[in-house]
C-alpha cells in the first residue's frame, strides 16, 4: 500500500533523486536529496508551463491562421462583389445614356416646332395667339 503510494506521489522522481544521490555520494544525504527534489519539482512546473506556453501559442496561431483565411475570402467576395456592381453600371450606363439623348432630342424638336411655326405665321395673326395654345397643349 506505501509503494503505491509512494509511485503515485513520486513517480520516477524519487528514483531519479536516490540514483542521483548514490552516484554523487554528498555529505549530508537528506539534505542534498531534499534540494533535488525542490529542484527537481520546479524544473517540472516550468517544463509544464512551457508545454502549456506552446500550446496556447499554437493555438493562437492556428486561430490568427483562420482569421487571416477568413479575412482574404472577405476581400476576395468584397472584389467579386464590385466587378459585378461594375459590370452591372456599364450595361446600365448606355441605357440612361441614350434614353437621355432621346429626351434631350424630343425638347429640341419641340424648341424647332415652334420656332418655325412662329417663323410660318401667317401675316395678321400674332405669335402670342399661336404660343398660347402650344403652351396649353404642352401643359
Amino acid at each position: 500500500m506505501e509503494t503505491a503510494y509512494l509511485k503515485k506521489c513520486f513517480g520516477n522522481s524519487l528514483t531519479q533523486a536516490l540514483a542521483e544521490v548514490a552516484r554523487v555520494r554528498p555529505s549530508d544525504p537528506i539534505e542534498y536529496l531534499a534540494h533535488w527534489l525542490y529542484h527537481y519539482r520546479n524544473v517540472t512546473k516550468a517544463t509544464e508551463k512551457s508545454k502549456h506556453e506552446m500550446l496556447w501559442l499554437k493555438e493562437e496561431y492556428e486561430y490568427s491562421l483562420k482569421e487571416a483565411k477568413m479575412a482574404e475570402m472577405l476581400k476576395q467576395e468584397e472584389q467579386q462583389i464590385q466587378l459585378k456592381c461594375e459590370k452591372c453600371h456599364q450595361e446600365l450606363l448606355p441605357k440612361a445614356v441614350s434614353s437621355r439623348k432621346t429626351q434631350d432630342l424630343q425638347e429640341d424638336t419641340e424648341r424647332l416646332e415652334e420656332e418655325a411655326l412662329r417663323q410660318n405665321s401667317p401675316p395678321g395673326i400674332s405669335s402670342v395667339t399661336l404660343e398660347a395654345p402650344q403652351r396649353a397643349l404642352s401643359s
